[in-house]
Order: structure tokens, then sequence, then C-alpha cells
């Protein structure tokens, strides 16, 4: 009852019978031991949490980065404190062939490319509370044309010749070129768009410096 009091922020913006299976989700992700599944969820979910109804649940396409800013609004922030503005990328392995955006990412734990999915978070961090507060949660998707070009670079790297050792410091004669006008890649430009998104969102609430 405590979580369902606590989401009754959001009911402006979903359902009643959509925050009533998120509060029995929520319950099952605290107490679940092991990988998070639709199946382990509806296990541990007890009563009005069936497989059914968490698959109805993930199948409904909600406003997640306006229901995290609402959530975020009424109970956490204060307008006293610091705030930062951070963005990380997590990788997590995933096996088989049908999963989507199923692809291969570096992780840095394995220090190499593997198979799994990418998320990209953008989160806002009180520098008081020492915390992170995660705004927006997105897949991250590449697509055929970012495929082909990563494999093109790896490629290239392989196929050029070493080159001779040169001496430290800065070649004798370089001048300085403008990197202001340099083309973004792909992933800078899509996670530019989630960065404004959510900068419009939080527009005349947070003022950030960072």
């Amino acid at each position: 009852m405590d979580i369902l009091a606590l989401l009754q922020c959001l009911q402006p913006t979903v359902t009643k019978t959509t925050l009533r299976q998120c509060s029995r989700i929520v319950l099952a992700m605290l107490v679940i031991t092991g990988r998070v599944t639709m199946l382990g969820l509806s296990r541990w979910a007890g009563s009005g949490g069936s497989y059914r109804t968490i698959q109805r649940f993930f199948a409904t396409a909600l406003p997640w980065a306006t229901l995290f800013w609402v959530f975020f609004r009424h109970h956490i922030y204060r307008a006293a404190e610091v705030s930062l503005l951070v963005g990380d990328e997590v990788v997590a392995t995933k096996a088989g062939k049908h999963t989507y955006g199923l692809d291969r990412f570096f992780a840095s734990l394995y220090g190499k490319p593997v198979p799994g999915l990418a998320f990209f978070t953008l989160a806002l961090v009180s520098v008081q509370a020492r915390r992170s507060f995660p705004l927006r949660v997105e897949q991250v998707v590449r697509s055929d044309a970012e495929k082909a070009a990563s494999k093109a670079k790896a490629a290239s790297k392989k196929a050029k010749a070493p080159c001779a050792p040169r001496r430290p410091g800065r070649p004798k004669g370089s001048k300085n070129t403008s990197k202001a006008d340099g083309t973004c890649t792909p992933e800078l430009l899509r996670i530019t768009g989630w960065l404004e998104a959510l900068l419009h969102l939080l527009a005349g609430v947070v003022s950030l410096t960072y």
C-alpha cells in the first residue's frame, strides 16, 4: 500500500489499472532474486500480478520520461540542492538472436565488445545527497548504416600498415585546426536528441550548471 501511495502522483498521466499493475511489479522487483524476467516477476508479484498481467503492462506504451520526472518532482526534488545532469551507458549481456536491439556493444567490465543490450541513461545527481536519480532511459539500437561504418573502421585499422615510431611532442610545423565544425557521429546525434528533450522537460524548474 505504501508503494501504491507513492505512485498516486502519476495518476494524471496513466490509468488506475496501469498504476495498480506498476505497484505489483515494483514490489516484485524489490524482492526478486537473480535476473529480472517477466516470468520471475509474475512468481514474486503475488495476487494481481499474473504472467498475463505482466505481459499486458510491458506491452503498453507509457511516457516513461514524463513518469520519471513527475515522480522525481513530487518526492525527491529539493530546490536548494545543486544538481548535475549526467549520462552513462550500460551493457547487459544477452544470449540468443531474436531479442530486439541485440547487438555487440563495448562493455568496460569485459574490456571488449560483447553480445547484449545497451541502455543509455540521463540522470540528475544530487551533490548534497550524493545520489543519482534516472530521468530518461533509452535502449540503444544501432542502424544498419552505423553497423556497416563500424565494421569498415575496424577493417581499415587492421589493414593499416604499422607506422614508424616518431619523436614525442608536437611535430614541427604543425598548425592549429578548428574542431568546432566537426561532424557529429550518429551516436552523438542520438544522445543530443535525448538530452534536448529532457532539458525541455526540466526547463523552468531545475537550474542546471553542469
